[in-house]
């Protein structure tokens, strides 16, 4: 395992990033796991028996600077290279419409969705560029795809993600560096749970899609690691709707 790839996730101990770090891991890689939350994460160790000479984890505020400057030195230090990012870390903040919408709030969600993933982009790159290779996922959404009524705070920041994936994709894919999206629908998380809580204030409706249900973590997973992988060597600067079908309705 001294060769082993290494993976790096932030937003590691939630519903998606845990599936995600799960997937990584049954793949052989070395995963470094990144949270705001350090008991979740060390939760998440127990629960799942990682071997610790293969997963590591270390708390991380994605929209502080300072704290991912020295969480990728450290990472690269210990583990001498970073081959796959996955920016999972992610709000959704409150639903309201706009003249209601808290500027705090608002604020806070691009914080965390596009700054957060912006840095954590800009700081991995480096790293990469020194290896000529790697490849990065990161997550948009549904809601980054059009204009869902109330979510103009979360929705916005996930089509500036679809689009800093872009901008990524075109400007180093000829130094070996691929970039690509996911925009999952509704998922069967803690997040979908307090969605459906604030649908009943706002009136709005869940639609599931044709299929009928939400996703599973597990098939966010599947779908970044494609993405990250071998198979997908050619795919380049695409955002993957992963959805079930709800953008068909």
């Amino acid at each position: 395992m001294c060769n082993a790839k290494v993976c790096v996730i932030t937003g590691a101990s939630g519903g998606i990033g845990a599936a995600v770090v799960k997937k990584y891991y049954k793949n052989d890689y070395k995963v470094v796991m990144l949270d705001i939350n350090e008991q979740a994460l060390k939760n998440l160790v127990e629960r799942e028996s990682f071997e610790p000479e293969r997963v590591a984890y270390k708390v991380l505020d994605v929209s502080s600077e300072q704290q991912v400057i020295d969480t990728i030195s450290a990472i690269k230090q210990e583990q001498g290279r970073i081959d796959v990012l996955v920016n999972t870390a992610g709000i959704i903040g409150k639903y309201d419409e706009t003249i209601d919408y808290s500027f705090e709030i608002f604020r806070k969600i691009y914080e965390i969705n596009v700054f957060g993933t912006f840095l954590m982009m800009k700081y991995t790159l480096p790293v990469m560029l020194e290896q000529g290779k790697g490849a990065i996922v990161n997550f948009g959404s549904c809601s980054g795809m059009t204009g869902y009524t109330s979510e103009i705070g979360y929705g916005s920041s996930k089509w500036a993600v679809i689009g800093m994936t872009k901008n990524v994709a075109n400007e180093y894919a000829r130094r070996g560096i691929r970039a690509n999206s996911i925009s999952p629908g509704w998922v069967n998380t803690d997040m979908l749970k307090q969605s459906l809580e604030e649908y009943k204030e706002t009136g709005d409706t869940v639609n599931f899609g044709c299929i009928g249900r939400p996703g599973e973590p597990s098939e966010m997973a599947d779908a970044v690691y494609y993405l990250s992988s071998d198979e997908a060597s050619f795919v380049n600067g695409i955002n993957l709707l992963v959805d079930g079908g709800k953008m068909l309705d």
